[in-house]
């Protein structure tokens, strides 16, 4: 079969894993605990919203979804502010918007103000999105880029776990999610509230980081850029990283920003790299995972659990993305992307079809839908299943690659690319879910299962190995033969 690959080269003077680098990592990473925490903290107040607001089932498959208009918007243009003016500056533009959205959507009085302050959250997180993989990536040694990268997705179901977890005990507390809580506020208000504490930490901790080296070099400012490859990155000597610099001037363009012509190539069409790495942000979507984040409680109460127990549910499946993620992160730079990538594809395929079998034998009781005899259990089993098989391959991997595969020259403006086509897939996917639950859930995952299959064929046929492949020697690629 056909694929696209990249041969993997050592690094010219060795660098070490440093702790340093881990972490600036860490820190450039937290960008992705806002994005799973902003993104989920609606899940416990969706029924209460819904109420609160008098919404229909449409307005609050919006309300829910309309983050993600911001977050594709925030990643198209991101990657050409973080060309302009720093990866670093970016962070701390998207902390103040991950703030400002937390007050506002936490003090909205109606739902369309709440729409309003979604859709700023939303810019936040897809700025993030596209800034903080290219800026681990740009500082990360090839040999453990891997592990630093797969650290944005560690933070993302961070996020998602204290966001879950967070609604569940106010809800507790206040006694329902609608219930009235402190300064008479409804325990609803006070889970998006609760998201200005780790934005205002995120704010001052970007403060604390260096510049992306490529950044540095590419603005002519290269004694800064040598001391973040030496003090940062590891390398060792001002030989290394004079050589190291010569390098990344010879694959960057730093007489001009890069725009969407430069996706073009010699033969006028978009390079198959590109389309590469959309088609893997589109897979990654199309699988369904967001509607487990997005609709958890909902779902489960719609199978016959009382809301505390759904809520339970959905923290116990945030937990174990948490665990799988940790193993991604340790594999990742030893066994390489194609393989897990294709694990996740066959194993996600095989535990949405048995719940789309599950949810085929779903009976209305009094007016309520629930899973008769096994089949809730099974259901449930084969959720987290599909969790960790999501958790350990595509959830990282996806967003790994987008930060890595491209050529230096167009990383910025491919990466803002391709994860607003994300955005927009999770769009798609989270708005239309109530409509196709409420028409059929057995429908619903049937598709996603369809999905997870022809993501797997799309692997093996298209996706190229990064491992081990220092950022400079990624090019538009060469096709290969591969067994």
């Amino acid at each position: 079969m056909s694929t696209m690959s990249f041969k993997p080269t050592p690094e010219a003077a060795g660098p070490a894993h440093s702790g340093r680098v881990a972490l600036v990592a860490v820190i450039a990473a937290f960008g992705g605990f806002l994005f799973g925490f902003d993104t989920s903290v609606i899940n416990g107040a969706v029924n209460a919203l819904r109420a609160g607001f008098g919404m229909s089932e449409g307005l609050t498959g919006f309300s829910v979804s309309c983050a993600l208009l911001g977050c594709m918007v925030g990643a198209w243009f991101a990657g050409g502010l973080a060309d302009r003016y720093g990866r670093v500056r970016s962070m701390i533009v998207a902390a103040a918007l991950f703030f400002v959205s937390a007050l506002g959507s936490g003090l909205a009085p109606d739902v369309l103000w709440l729409i309003v302050w979604r859709v700023v959250g939303g810019l936040g997180v897809g700025m993030a999105s596209v800034i903080a993989p290219a800026y681990i990536a740009e500082v990360s040694p090839a040999r453990v880029r891997g592990q630093l990268g797969s650290l944005w997705q560690l933070a993302i179901v961070a996020g998602i776990f204290v966001a879950l977890l967070s609604d569940a005990y106010l809800a507790q507390l206040a006694g329902g999610a609608g219930a009235q809580l402190w300064f008479g506020l409804a325990a609803w208000r006070w889970m998006f509230i609760a998201e200005a504490v780790p934005s205002v930490l995120y704010g001052i901790m970007a403060f604390a980081i260096p510049e992306s080296p490529r950044y540095l070099v590419a603005r002519g400012k290269l004694d800064r850029a040598a001391r973040v490859l030496r003090e940062i990155v590891g390398l060792k000597g001002g030989e290394s990283a004079e050589a190291k610099i010569a390098q990344i001037q010879s694959t960057i363009t730093t007489e001009k920003r890069q725009t969407l012509r430069d996706l073009i190539g010699a033969n006028g069409r978009i390079m198959p790299i590109v389309w590469i790495g959309i088609a893997l942000a589109v897979f990654q979507q199309f699988v369904g995972i967001n509607v487990i984040f997005y609709y958890s409680s909902t779902l489960w109460q719609a199978v016959g659990f009382a809301e505390s127990d759904s809520m339970t549910i959905t923290v116990i499946t945030s937990v174990t993305n948490i665990v799988v993620t940790v193993v991604a992160i340790a594999s990742v730079d030893r066994v390489g992307r194609r393989p897990l990538l294709i694990a996740g594809s066959a194993g996600m395929a095989v535990s949405l079809g048995v719940m789309a079998l599950c949810f085929a034998q779903a009976v209305t009781v009094d007016g309520k839908v629930s899973l008769p005899g096994a089949w809730g259990i099974t259901a449930l089993i084969a959720a987290n299943l599909f969790v960790i098989f999501f958790g350990a391959t595509w959830g990282p991997i996806m967003w790994l690659m987008l930060g890595e595969m491209f050529p230096n020259r167009i990383r910025a403006v491919a990466l803002s690319a391709a994860a607003a086509v994300n955005w927009l897939a999770n769009f798609a996917i989270s708005t239309l879910f109530p409509a196709m639950a409420d028409f059929s859930l057995a429908a619903a995952y049937g598709f996603y299962a369809v999905c997870s299959l022809l993501s797997l064929f799309f692997v093996l046929k298209w996706v190229p190995e990064t491992k081990g492949v220092e950022l400079e020697e990624m090019t538009e690629g060469a096709h290969t033969r591969a067994a």
